[in-house]
């Protein structure tokens, strides 16, 4: 069974996000949304928030699970026996900073990283700059999926 965790704060989950675990369906089996919870980082959105956003995002769809966890993300793999980390990656500078994860997360658990770029139509978007959007009273509906934040 080939099994991928996805993981990432989703802060909130963007189109990006969509768009990447959309494509990376037929590649796997499964995939697990690994929601990192990380006490030191100051999320916009509660645990709660992301995960339902997620849920409702992704209703129906059997391929996918849902988890939450802390520390590293080759250990969470390990601990649902995946063995693949899904990326996205936007531009040039995300593939540099992912690169290295990649090599330093497979020298030290065998754990492969998939990278898949991003459409055209959704490379420029970030969870930041949603945020930026949000927080300035924006209307972010463009770059999120339907009904996740009231915008």
């Amino acid at each position: 069974m080939k099994k991928a965790v996805f993981p990432g704060s989703f802060d909130p989950i963007t189109l990006g996000h969509v768009d990447i675990i959309n494509r990376a369906l037929p590649l796997f089996d499964e995939i697990v949304i690994a929601v990192g919870v990380n006490a030191e980082k100051n999320y916009m959105f509660s645990l709660e928030e992301r995960i339902a956003f997620i849920e409702k995002t992704f209703a129906g769809e059997k391929k996918i699970t849902l988890k939450t966890y802390r520390g590293l993300t080759v250990d969470f793999c390990k601990s649902v026996n995946a063995h693949f980390i899904l990326r996205g990656l936007r531009n040039p500078a995300d593939f540099e900073f992912e690169k290295a994860i990649a090599i330093t997360n497979r020298k030290i658990s065998g754990i492969e990283t998939v990278f898949l770029l991003t459409s055209a139509e959704t490379s420029f978007i970030s969870s930041s700059i949603v945020r930026d959007i949000l927080r300035n009273n924006g209307d972010a509906s463009l770059l999120l999926p339907e009904g996740i934040v009231n915008t």
